[in-house]
């Protein structure tokens, strides 16, 4: 049975979506606060997190969370469920490490579906080794079956959207993939800023590997492309 993870201050909130889960034949526990909920965690990490931002008095709390959470592990996902559904937290929700920002509007259905498509991608890197299902492109090496990324022989570790972005782009390099066919790949649903979002965190991952590190070319008005040079 798989278990989540919910971080949010409003108690009937918390009570509601941890009903829905629970009906739906997931393990829930459910934390008012970052304090409560990283003491449960520094014991056991969930399946799967699912967090406000603002939490009781800490108005970004939710922020800091994931930023610990991600800390622990690169894999976790991680999605924001917030009533703050501005650009500008959006974007910062991903840059710290976060799989998906929902707004708390979304149905129901759209939110269990959208946490089957997170354990779907998750669960492949406990799949065993097979040569076939390795992706090689110059100093880059991608084993889809574990879900993990090499530069240089050297583990990037990326969140499981960041591993299906690069995945898209490193399987068919020299050709364009448009925006709209990285949310495909990644089984996310978000707007244009996000996706550059992803990718950037992606490209600042791999220059610290690597500073010279340049294979993720943007082609304006179009999308993004893995240079085949490379």
């Amino acid at each position: 049975m798989k278990r989540i993870a919910i971080v949010e201050d409003e108690a009937a909130i918390r009570e509601n979506y941890k009903e829905v889960l629970q009906q739906q034949g997931y393990c829930v526990q459910a934390y008012a606060n970052r304090p409560q909920a990283m003491q449960a965690f520094n014991t056991r990490l969930p399946d799967l997190a699912i967090i406000d931002i603002g939490l009781e008095n800490e108005i970004d709390g939710g922020f800091t969370l994931c930023q610990s959470l991600r800390a622990m592990s690169s894999t976790l996902p991680i999605i924001f469920l917030t009533a703050r559904d501005s650009d500008f937290d959006t974007v910062c929700g991903l840059r710290l490490g976060a799989d998906d920002y929902l707004s708390k509007d979304v149905s129901f259905p759209h939110l269990i579906a959208r946490l089957a498509a997170l354990f779907r991608r998750s669960d492949l890197k406990n799949v065993s080794i097979d040569e076939s299902h390795l992706v090689e492109h110059g100093l880059l090496t991608i084993d889809v079956n574990r879900m993990q990324v090499f530069w240089s022989g050297v583990q990037i570790e990326l969140t499981v959207t960041e591993f299906w972005m690069v995945h898209a782009l490193a399987k068919r390099p020299g050709h364009v993939r448009q925006r709209q066919e990285l949310m495909q790949e990644a089984k996310i649903f978000v707007d244009d800023s996000t996706i550059t979002s992803h990718v950037k965190r992606i490209r600042k991952k791999f220059i610290a590997q690597d500073p010279n590190f340049d294979c993720i070319d943007t082609v304006y008005g179009m999308g993004y492309r893995w240079d085949s040079h490379n």
